[in-house]
C-alpha cells in the first residue's frame, strides 16, 4: 500500500471534478488534509503554489483526468471467496477461509471500492475480524461494516445441511425456530462485533426454495428488529418476495436486498416509508446466473436459468418503478461466486445505465452518494464536499459518457482511501512533488 502523502496533504489540481452531488463536473483543485477534503477550488490553478494552503503538499497534476468519490458496494460479502457454489465456501477451513477473505478484500479496493457495506458473512467472525485488520492498517481493503451469517428458518435459504445430517456447519446460514432462538442468535452475533444482522426472509431459485416464498414469521422478524435496536445495530434482508419486502417495511428492516417481486401494495408502503430504506437488488447475480454460468454447470436453457431469467425481467421492471418513484437503490450485486468475481462490482454502473434506465449521473450517485447514506455516513462520505472524508478515484476519462471505463482498472489512475494512498499515481515531470 503506498501512503505518499506530502505531510498528510495532498493537492489535486488540474483535475475534473465529479463531486457526484449531481452537478455537472467542474474544473478545479482538491486539497487533502491528513484524511478529509479541506478545500475544492474551481478553475484549475495549474501547479497553484502550496503556499497558498498554508504548507507543503504533494502535488498531483491530473492533467484533466476526472476526480470522483471512491465508489461503494452497499451489498458486500468479502468471505465469498470466487467460488463455484456454496460449498466450496461453507466447506473451508476458518484459518484459510480468514486469509482468502483479505485476498478478496484488496480485490474490491483495486477496483476502486472504498467502502462497503457487509450483506453476511461466511462464518461468525469473518467479516468481523476483516474489518479491524483492514481498520488497523495491517491488511489492504476497502471501509467495511462488518455482518454476521444470515439468520434463516429450519429449511429456508441458509439451512443446506441434508435432513440425515442435521449438521450446523454445513449450513451457511445460522437455522432458528421462534422468537426466542432469533433473540440469542442476534445478542450472540452483536456479542461478536457485527455491525447488522442480516435475514433470510425468502427463498433463492439455485437452492431449490422459491424466490417468492416467505418463510420467516411476523414474531420471528419483529424479535431480531427489536433486540438489534436495543444496540443500535442495523437489520437487512434477503427479500426477493413482495410478502418479504412487505416484512421489511412493516417492522424496519433498513437494508432490502432484492426486491424483485415488489407488487404494488409494496411498492406503495416502500414509497411511503422511502426515507427509511435502502434498496440493493443485486442485479449481477441475476444475469450472470441466468446467462454466463454454464462454464460451472448452470446451461442457459435450463429450468433453473429460466427461473432466473423470470426473476430479471421483474427485477428490471420493479427497479424501474422504483427509481421513478425515488426510491434510493444501491449498487451491490452479490459479488464473490465465480460467475460474479469479486474486482468486477463497477459492472453494476453499467447494468444501472442499459437495463434500468438511469442516466450515468444517476447510477455514479447508486454507487457513491447513497453508498454513503447506507454505510451511515451520509454526511461525510461519497461525495467530494468539503470536511467530507478523502476517498477518491482520479479516472482517465470520463465516466459519465462511459461509464464502463470504471471497469477498468488500468483507468483508475490514483485511489485514495481516508487521505492515503491505496495506488499512488506515477509522477512524472508534470505530476510531481512540490513544496512551498
Amino acid at each position: 500500500m503506498d501512503t505518499m502523502t506530502g505531510n498528510g496533504s495532498v493537492l489535486f489540481t488540474n483535475v475534473r471534478i465529479l463531486d457526484a452531488t449531481g452537478e455537472h463536473p467542474y474544473s478545479g483543485d482538491v486539497l487533502v488534509e491528513r484524511n478529509r477534503i479541506r478545500s475544492i477550488t474551481r478553475g484549475s490553478s495549474r501547479f497553484a503554489s502550496t503556499s497558498s494552503y498554508g504548507g507543503s503538499a504533494t502535488v498531483i497534476d491530473g492533467m484533466g483526468a476526472t476526480l470522483m468519490p471512491g465508489m461503494i458496494d452497499a451489498h458486500m460479502h468479502l468471505s465469498w471467496n470466487n467460488a463455484p457454489g456454496i460449498e466450496p465456501i461453507q466447506l473451508m477451513e476458518p484459518e484459510e477461509h480468514m486469509l482468502v477473505t483479505m485476498e478478496m478484500a484488496k480485490l474490491v479496493i483495486d477496483a476502486g471500492f472504498t467502502a462497503g457495506r457487509g450483506a453476511a458473512a461466511a462464518k461468525p467472525r469473518l467479516d468481523v475480524v476483516a474489518k479491524r485488520f483492514i481498520n488497523e492498517g495491517r491488511f489492504p481493503g476497502p471501509r467495511y461494516l462488518a455482518a454476521g451469517p444470515e439468520i434463516t428458518t429450519v429449511g429456508g435459504l441458509g439451512d443446506s445441511a441434508p435432513s440425515h445430517i442435521p449438521h450446523e456447519g454445513l449450513n451457511l446460514g445460522i437455522v432458528v425456530s421462534g422468537p426466542e432462538e432469533v433473540r440469542r442468535v442476534v445478542r450472540t452475533l452483536i456479542k461478536y462485533g457485527v455491525d447488522s444482522i442480516k435475514l433470510n426472509l425468502s427463498g433463492e431459485e439455485i437452492t431449490g426454495m422459491g424466490a417468492e416464498e416467505t418463510p420467516m414469521s411476523e414474531e420471528e422478524v419483529a424479535m431480531a428488529v427489536k433486540e438489534a435496536r436495543c444496540r443500535n445495530k442495523v437489520v437487512s434482508a434477503h427479500a426477493r418476495s413482495a410478502g418479504s419486502i412487505k416484512q421489511c417495511i412493516r417492522h424496519g428492516v433498513r437494508n432490502i436486498y432484492h426486491a424483485s417481486f415488489c407488487d404494488e401494495e409494496a411498492l406503495d408502503m416502500l414509497e411511503a416509508a422511502r426515507d427509511r430504506h435502502f434498496v440493493a437488488p443485486g442485479i449481477a447475480w441475476l444475469i450472470n446466473t441466468a446467462r454466463y454460468a454454464s462454464e460451472w454447470g448452470i446451461k442457459p436453457g435450463s429450468r433453473i436459468t429460466e427461473l432466473y431469467e423470470r426473476e430479471l425481467a421483474m427485477c428490471i421492471e420493479t427497479m424501474k418503478k422504483m427509481h421513478r418513484r425515488g426510491i434510493r437503490i444501491c449498487i451491490g450485486g452479490d459479488y464473490g461466486f465465480a460467475w460474479t468475481p469479486q474486482g468486477t462490482n463497477a459492472k453494476d454502473i453499467q447494468t444501472f445505465v442499459e437495463m434500468l434506465g438511469f442516466t450515468p449521473m444517476q447510477a455514479i450517485q447508486a454507487a457513491t452518494k447513497f453508498g454513503g447514506e447506507i454505510m451511515d455516513m451520509g454526511g461525510e462520505l461519497g461525495l467530494i464536499k468539503e470536511g467530507y472524508l478523502a476517498d477518491l478515484v482520479l479516472v482517465d476519462g470520463d465516466p459519465l459518457a462511459d461509464v464502463r471505463i470504471l471497469q477498468d482498472k488500468t483507468r483508475l489512475l490514483a485511489i485514495m482511501k481516508d487521505g492515503k494512498f491505496h495506488k499512488a499515481p506515477r509522477l512524472n515531470e508534470s505530476r510531481r512533488r512540490l513544496s512551498a
